[in-house]
């Protein structure tokens, strides 16, 4: 049932919003975004502001919820957003007119267990808090696949957002959830006891991304300039949190992140935000084995889902800023 309810929302996203509602005016973009740090170069643009120098302004649309963030790109009422790669895959599949065509962050997702729940085997039973389609649900299929337990065997919880999947691991309400930075990071340090299972890496190797920035197909072909100022502007973000991390994060904790100073600069390293992901192209496609097994999609994206034209063109018109950065494509 929740499977086939994910569908109709993705269904419903593709069907009256063709036409679109964010029109892309040549000055602004609408944009939708996640909560994590894969966000940070998106966040740190739009707190900055740094795409209106080339005449571009970044707009916030907030949703309540992540299903809600996904389906507004598939409607057309935003032009862009930064989202987990898996939502963007099923939306895609679902026959929306949209592109992957930038990075987010790599790293940074964790399995977090309350006290005493220190293997898998001891998951059986135990009630998990993510969220639909993303890959913070995606990830502990994986997890429990390579050590022999079956899905179906834990209790799955689908949360709204991340703050009330944080509060719900905090009052004892799941026995364990998937999160991202600096969430995993302040429930490690703040509940004590508690265990961090996996980061990521012990499942898909270091360097695995997470999120991707998608935009609308036409907006690629109507307004191409608008949308390379926005990953300009993330490029700028990238290098002033990697050269000027406190100056970033004095941006960004309080406003955009709701955590300590301390636990931000924590999770900044174990979540770097990363523009330029053409190297993850092979790894975002293969990722989708576990959505058809899931039951999420019928077939597998192929390459087309992705379009690296618009990333391409800034990097080699702005080699004074991606020369400077320490996270690149391979």
């Amino acid at each position: 049932m929740l499977k086939a309810t994910a569908a109709s929302v993705l269904t419903m996203a593709i069907g009256p919003g063709l036409s679109g509602a964010a029109h892309a005016a040549t000055g602004s973009l609408k944009s939708t975004h996640g909560t994590g740090f894969c966000n940070l170069n998106l966040f740190l643009a739009h707190a900055l502001q740094m795409a209106r120098a080339d005449g571009t302004e970044i707009e916030f649309v907030n949703t309540p919820t992540s299903a809600e963030m996904v389906t507004f790109l598939g409607m057309g009422q935003v032009d862009l957003g930064l989202m987990p790669y898996t939502s963007f895959m099923a939306l895609f599949n679902a026959g929306a007119p949209v592109k992957i065509v930038a990075g987010g962050g790599i790293e940074g997702c964790s399995i977090v267990a309350r006290p005493g729940l220190d293997t898998p085997e001891k998951l059986r039973g135990k009630t998990l808090g993510t969220f639909q389609l993303d890959t913070l649900e995606v990830l502990p299929y994986d997890y429990l696949k390579k050590h022999g337990v079956a899905f179906r065997d834990v209790t799955v919880r689908y949360m709204g957002n991340t703050p009330e999947a944080v509060e719900a691991f905090k009052a004892g309400a799941i026995d364990w959830i998937c999160t991202i930075e600096p969430y995993a990071t302040a429930l490690i340090n703040d509940v004590p006891g508690s265990v961090r299972l996996s980061d990521g890496r012990d499942i898909y190797g270091p360097g695995y991304t997470d999120c991707v920035l998608a935009s609308r197909a036409s907006l690629i072909q109507e307004n191409p300039q608008a949308l390379k100022n926005v990953i300009k502007g993330m490029f700028r973000a990238q290098l002033m949190a990697e050269a000027q991390p406190q100056a970033a994060l004095d941006k960004l904790v309080g406003p955009y992140y709701k955590t300590s100073m301390e636990n931000a600069r924590i999770a900044m390293q174990k979540q770097p935000a990363v523009v330029d992901a053409r190297s993850q192209t092979d790894f975002i496609l293969s990722r989708t084995d576990s959505l058809v097994e899931m039951g999420y999609i019928t077939k597998k994206p192929t390459r087309d889902a992705i379009d690296w034209t618009l990333l391409e063109q800034v990097i080699a018109e702005n080699q004074d800023i991606y020369s400077q950065l320490k996270f690149k494509s391979a």
